[in-house]
């Protein structure tokens, strides 16, 4: 080699051994990115001018008890933290977020817009109202500290300089010891969301169990290296979660093709099709499911995918797929892997509020499923964690007779 030449970066590919690509098409270097992204939190971006000399802890923007559709609009009308200091000074349980990010999506575009309109369609409210779930009679507002942490910085049309942004501030979070529960945004954000995750429970110490009608492993997205339809895939190969302690639940369609799903084997993934839902029923796959979860990873992240649920439920996403889950499965499955198991972060992406109906039926999903995860945390703060939990009160029982024993 020349004295001047450059030695090959470490991680570059072997060009010879690539298929598929045509790299005879891109610039020298195009294919060739690092394993993982960036590491610390610094320039995190969840502080500004504005915020520098204010006292620590959360905001009240609202009064108490206005409803869903009055006054200033945060997730359930929850106070505000907008810096890692105000949510160590709020003692916060759960920062709930939003990544409007949708420029490495392969459909139809739009979730950019999710959480805006996630916190829009309440009706509800919720802070300041009693606030508890007639199945299980918890009330996640009362017995947490919960806030709106507002939205992560987007850099339009860089996803690296992006991503790397979505990694530091759901990281904020989860170094300041709250659960992040963050709104999306297409898919590809569970790459440096998870990985935010992973860096502060260590690789290899978290696992995933991911509702989706894709398996989103693939290896690049019509071109691209990060698109909604790689995440997985980028997890595993960075090393923040292994193969073994992914559990994908909901899959259905025509992709991934057989060579894509024998990568999956060797990856140990554990993947429930609908084909085994419709064959089983959707309670003993969700049992198997969370045997699983619990199979080997200390930490729980939960990843769903809006279009695992049949588009007659969920209209309102970019890459929509018939015959899916209903509602009422998507809605118990997070509540239950948030009591049973425990979970440490979720995510909730690709709505997409252009494509969804008059109703909001989409978006109204996707806010009770955050209202579950809340529910199933506090849940497993009170030891309610017996498989189907339910309070007696909420179940029938014969007139005259004393309610079930749960």
């Amino acid at each position: 080699m020349a004295e001047n030449t450059p030695e090959p970066h470490e991680h570059e590919h072997d060009h010879e051994h690539d298929h598929g690509h045509h790299h005879e098409l891109w610039p020298e270097g195009f294919w060739v990115q690092p394993p993982r992204l960036g590491k610390g939190l610094e320039g995190h971006g969840a502080v500004d001018d504005f915020n520098k000399d204010r006292k620590p802890g959360p905001i009240y923007v609202n009064r108490r008890a206005e409803g869903g559709f009055s006054g200033i609009q945060t997730f359930a009308k929850l106070p505000v933290c907008l810096t890692p200091e105000d949510l160590v000074a709020g003692e916060m349980d759960v920062a709930i977020c939003g990544v409007p990010w949708d420029s490495t999506a392969g459909g139809r575009s739009g979730t950019n817009h999710g959480p805006l309109a996630i916190r829009m369609c309440d009706y509800v409210g919720g802070y300041g109202f009693p606030h508890s779930h007639l199945d299980v009679r918890v009330d996640a507002l009362a017995d947490l500290n919960v806030c709106d942490y507002g939205d992560s910085p987007i850099k339009v049309g860089n996803t690296p300089a992006t991503f790397e942004g979505i990694r530091k501030f759901v990281g904020t979070i989860v170094e300041s010891d709250a659960i992040p529960i963050i709104m999306g945004g297409d898919h590809a954000i569970t790459w440096p969301c998870a990985t935010a995750v992973a860096d502060h429970y260590g690789y290899g110490k978290v696992g995933i169990v991911h509702f989706d009608a894709h398996a989103d492993t693939g290896d690049d997205m019509h071109g691209s290296l990060a698109s909604h339809g790689t995440p997985m895939r980028k997890l595993i190969e960075s090393g923040a979660v292994p193969g073994k302690n992914f559990v994908q639940v909901g899959l259905r369609g025509y992709w991934p093709d057989q060579e894509l799903l024998n990568w999956m084997d060797t990856q140990q993934m554990r993947t429930h099709f609908m084909a085994e839902i419709i064959h089983d029923g959707f309670d003993k796959v969700l049992d198997r499911a969370i045997d699983e979860a619990l199979d080997g990873a200390d930490r729980l992240y939960l990843s769903l995918d809006i279009d695992v649920t049949d588009p007659g439920y969920a209209p309102g996403t970019g890459t929509p797929v018939a015959g899916g889950l209903t509602s009422i499965d998507v809605l118990t499955a997070v509540r239950r892997l948030a009591a049973e198991v425990g979970i440490v972060a979720m995510d909730v992406v690709e709505v997409s509020p252009p494509y969804d109906n008059q109703g909001q039926i989409t978006v109204l999903l996707a806010n009770r499923a955050i209202r579950e995860a809340l529910t199933g945390i506090a849940m497993r703060r009170r030891g309610l964690i017996t498989p189907r939990y339910a309070d007696p009160r909420s179940l029938w029982t014969e007139p005259g007779t004393e309610p079930p024993a749960n």
